[in-house]
């Protein structure tokens, strides 16, 4: 089978994550943002997204491409300074559709966040959220920033790409 990488990010953390995926496996990157950019050339696809204010950027893409990736293999991998939890699986069950979200493969990357390429408005809404937290830890990280970025953690995705890739085909073309 052949697949893509699918990406959406607003400060680097997850194109880099998808140049790091890609070198490990072989599949192309593509950002959402290319229009020359086609899901239903792929047999499986692997789609990043960055987590901004609780929602997945590539919610959007999505939404406008389900036709073409409704029934494909999908794994998604989300960049963000939340660890896989409860708290995350909520952040993408309210970006995404339910039917997609249950047959998906997950795996959460811990991201970057640099408060100086932030808006003032995401500014404002780490600081209220941290104002809002009982967990100490992800109150410090909100105010202070913080680097999780580990190119290691990619194995994961590795490992899954190369059993789809190494399965028969399950969409035509």
């Amino acid at each position: 089978m052949n697949g893509a990488i699918f990406f959406s990010g607003k400060y680097g953390s997850t194109a880099q994550y998808a140049e790091w995926i890609s070198e490990a496996t072989g599949l192309p990157v593509f950002d959402v943002k290319d229009a020359h950019a086609d899901p239903s050339v792929y047999d499986f696809l692997v789609l990043g997204s960055s987590v901004i204010i609780y929602k997945l950027t590539i919610r959007k893409w999505v939404e406008r491409n389900l036709a073409a990736i409704a029934n494909k293999p999908i794994i998604l991998f989300t960049v963000s300074g939340a660890e896989a939890g409860p708290k995350l699986d909520g952040w993408i069950a309210d970006s995404l559709p339910a039917g997609m979200v249950s047959r998906m493969q997950h795996v959460a990357l811990r991201g970057r966040l640099d408060l100086s390429k932030m808006s003032w408005w995401v500014r404002l809404i780490l600081r209220i959220g941290a104002w809002k937290s009982d967990d100490p830890e992800a109150k410090k990280l909100e105010l202070g920033g913080f680097d999780f970025m580990d190119k290691s953690s990619v194995k994961p995705i590795q490992v899954m790409v190369e059993r789809l890739q190494a399965s028969k085909p399950t969409t035509s073309r």
